[in-house]
């Protein structure tokens, strides 16, 4: 019996249209940082996940951003202003829903601190949640000021841990253990080549599907299937490509879409959230240039939402609740018997 999370890769499906970056994460966009506080006892399994534009700052106040809104049943701290400004000021956390109002207020803290900072009166600061109160004492709010500034000062390139980590320590999705996901594509538009990453909180439900092949949770965990609680979905997208924020918003709408490649029923109490963001400088492409782009976005959304599943671990809560992680000799077997892998 295999006991070692896998990514996408390496159960045998292909990236698509367009190849996978290096590490395939977020952070093979230049400058896009990752790091997490995570916090697992017998009745917490919660955190915070930090994703750090690495030139947002004193010399740089903002960049193009935008939102798409796929239902929005969730507590997105900073949706109104980014959505009209079409920019991100600070880095983009992800955390508990109950916590989401402290950890917003740690960032702002952050930020205020920071040198060339010393005048400022106006800042907006962005905090995504999902509901992590199936397997954690959501009520008891324990994430604050000690865990952001962890999670910013864990911020690095590389590669980015998975699965029960971070914003994603306890939350569930499609009846298995989900969690923290991440991929990347590279991408032409118009005559350059580009990145785009994708990393998601994953927390809803539906039935999971991998590369068209149903992969219910009744079948494959022993027990009842862990259920979600708030039902819901964070997405970030970014690129190095100099999209403009009208051009952001198509790609976020389209990163929403993804989540019904695998599998989501886009329930009536889900708050599903895109945000995409540009570090690039320059002229943005022609509209009739994207569809490159568009095309590769979803991809890797699409990873991103099953790597959160299969990199994550079984979880237990001390009342007995538990989210089991989807057992990878049964996906594989899966995926052989209907020839998706080779």
């Amino acid at each position: 019996m295999t006991t070692a999370r896998a990514r996408l890769a390496d159960v045998g499906i292909g990236p698509g249209a367009y190849p996978r970056g290096r590490h395939n994460t977020i952070t093979d966009v230049p400058g896009v940082l990752v790091g997490h506080a995570t916090v697992h006892t017998d009745r917490l399994h919660t955190g915070v996940t930090a994703i750090v534009p690495e030139a947002l700052g004193a010399q740089r106040r903002w960049m193009p951003a935008a939102l798409a809104v796929g239902n929005g049943f969730g507590k997105l701290v900073g949706a109104t202003q980014l959505q009209e400004l079409g920019a991100i000021e600070t880095p983009i956390l992800l955390t508990s829903t109950l916590s989401v109002y402290r950890v917003a207020d740690a960032l702002l803290g952050h930020m205020l601190a920071r040198p060339g900072y010393e005048d400022t009166t106006t800042l907006n600061p962005v905090v995504g949640e999902t509901n992590d109160g199936f397997l954690s004492d959501i009520r008891s709010r324990p994430l604050g000021e000690e865990h952001v500034e962890a999670a910013i000062a864990a911020a690095a390139k590389g590669p980015v841990e998975e699965g029960s980590v971070g914003a994603g320590s306890g939350t569930v999705a499609l009846g298995f253990k989900g969690g923290i996901g991440t991929s990347s594509r590279r991408v032409p538009v118009g005559d350059a080549e580009f990145a785009v990453g994708a990393i998601v909180q994953s927390n809803f439900s539906g039935t999971l599907t991998i590369a068209g092949v149903p992969m219910p949770a009744r079948d494959l965990v022993p027990g009842p299937a862990a259920e979600t609680v708030g039902n819901s979905c964070m997405i970030v997208v970014a690129t190095d490509a100099p999209l403009d924020a009208r051009q952001l918003a198509r790609v976020a709408r389209r990163a929403v879409f993804a989540m019904r490649g695998v599998g989501a029923d886009y329930a009536q109490g889900s708050g599903d959230y895109a945000i995409a963001f540009s570090v690039g400088a320059g002229s943005p492409p022609q509209d009739a240039e994207l569809t490159p782009m568009f095309r590769a976005a979803m991809d890797a959304v699409e990873e991103a939402l099953i790597n959160s599943v299969l990199a994550a671990t079984t979880q237990v809560h001390a009342s007995g609740r538990v989210a089991h992680a989807i057992p990878l000799d049964a996906v594989r077997a899966r995926l052989a018997a209907a020839g998706a892998t080779a």
